[in-house]
Formats: C-alpha cells, structure tokens, sequence
C-alpha cells in the first residue's frame, strides 16, 4: 500500500473522536495498522520502578501472542520497559536491537520473541513523571518501517491513548493497576471529589467501616503513604479524573 499520510492520520483521529466505546476504539486502530503488518498492541500507563501501579486500558492480545508472553515470563524480564526511562522518542524493537546498552537478558528476550515470528515493534511513550509513561506498545511481522509510516503509526498511537485515557474512569481497565477492585476505584472516585468515609458509605450504600477499608486497601495497593498521594497516583494512571 501507499505510504500513510498526514491526513490519513487526521481522518484516523477524526473518526475515534467519534466512539464512545472503547472496544469499537480498539477495533478501529487495529484496523488501522493491520495494513502494515502489525497484529497485537496494548495501550496504558507503566510505572517502571513500581511495576505493580501499571495499567492497562487495551490489551489487544491474540491468543498466541499472549500465552507466549506469559510462558515466556517476559513480564519480568520486558526490554521495552527497561528502555523506556532511557529513551525520549518512539523506538523500534530493530533499534533497540543495535543499542550497545542493552542488556544481555534484554537481547535474548527479543532474539526469543524474533525466533516465535514477532520480528518488529514499535514503542511510543508520553512521559508522566520519573518512572511513569503513557505506552502504546505494537508487536508485528513487518520488516524495519518506513519514516511516514513510522510517523503515521506515532501520530495514531498518540491520539488512540489520549482519547481512550479519558473513557477509562467512566467505562473501567483491561487490567486495572495493583489489582484494585472495581469497589476500591468507585471509593477512590469520591475520594478525589473530597468525600471522607461516612459520605462514600452513605453515596455507596456500605457501612462507613467497609468504605474505610477499601480506601486504605487501594492506598496500600498502590503504594502511597497518604490519601493525597493515593489520589495523586490514581489520577496518573487514569483511575480518576485529574
């Protein structure tokens, strides 16, 4: 096909502006990169020093690619996420394969994933704060890209995380951060509105007690030392509104 375009990137964001699903959203970027070879991605936010807080709002993972992941325990040992604090711009699974700094582990851990047929990615990130990005992350079995193809792919990739950052409060994770259950996040939402425990217990119907323990649960999840920090993590990784 014709190398992607400007405006085919706009017309891309025009049309996700429009969907307010965040399946029918996954479904259109799927359709998007197909073209070029591209067959899994997954889009949230990653917390590098505590992996844990990380959190997923797509993870448009085939069967295949998400059972070798995890039998391949690249949870543990990513490169992706070992790169990303060292790296300003979007990169290429091809480019972080010429980095002399990469690690022994980091090295292996792609000659694995090129040996099961997943032989390109590309990274792109928005950083946060020290150790914490927005990620969207594409795995493919495309050769080294072209620069507006690249582009393209970035541009998209961008606009995909912003917009679908924004339904997450309202419509929930693929995989929520720290495993925070779905009553802890709904707490941790009126927490952020300044509600104290005996107006969360009213508004959810609970005992003020249950509506205490599930705040204090999120914040040990979470690994904050106070409500304001819990909040403040919670609302980078797009469980509440900032």
């Amino acid at each position: 096909m014709s190398a992607p375009s400007e405006m085919d990137a706009f017309e891309f964001n025009t049309s996700l502006r429009r969907l307010d699903d965040i399946s029918a959203c996954a479904s259109l970027f799927r359709d998007a990169i197909a073209p070029f070879e591209f067959d899994t991605f997954a889009c949230g936010e990653v917390d590098v020093v505590e992996r844990s807080r990380s959190a997923f709002y797509i993870i448009d993972w085939p069967d295949r690619w998400r059972e070798f992941y995890a039998s391949s325990n690249l949870i543990e040992r990513d490169p992706l996420l070992d790169a990303l604090p060292l790296r300003r711009d979007p990169f290429t699974w091809s480019e972080l394969r010429r980095d002399r700094k990469l690690s022994r582990a980091g090295r292996e851990a792609l000659d694995l994933v090129a040996a099961n047929g997943w032989t390109e990615g590309l990274v792109v990130s928005l950083q946060r704060a020290p150790g914490r990005f927005g990620l969207i992350s594409l795995v493919g079995h495309c050769g080294p890209l072209e620069p507006r193809t690249r582009a393209f792919l970035c541009l998209i990739s961008i606009c995909l995380h912003t917009h679908v950052r924004a339904l997450v409060p309202s419509q929930g994770f693929a995989a929520p951060p720290a495993g925070l259950t779905s009553r802890e996040m709904e707490c941790l939402k009126l927490v952020a509105r300044g509600f104290a425990d005996r107006r969360i217990a009213d508004t959810l119907g609970i005992a003020q007690s249950t509506a205490h323990e599930h705040v204090e649960n999120a914040k040990r999840k979470l690994n904050a030392r106070s409500r304001a920090e819990t909040i403040a993590i919670a609302a980078s990784l797009g469980v509440v509104e900032a």
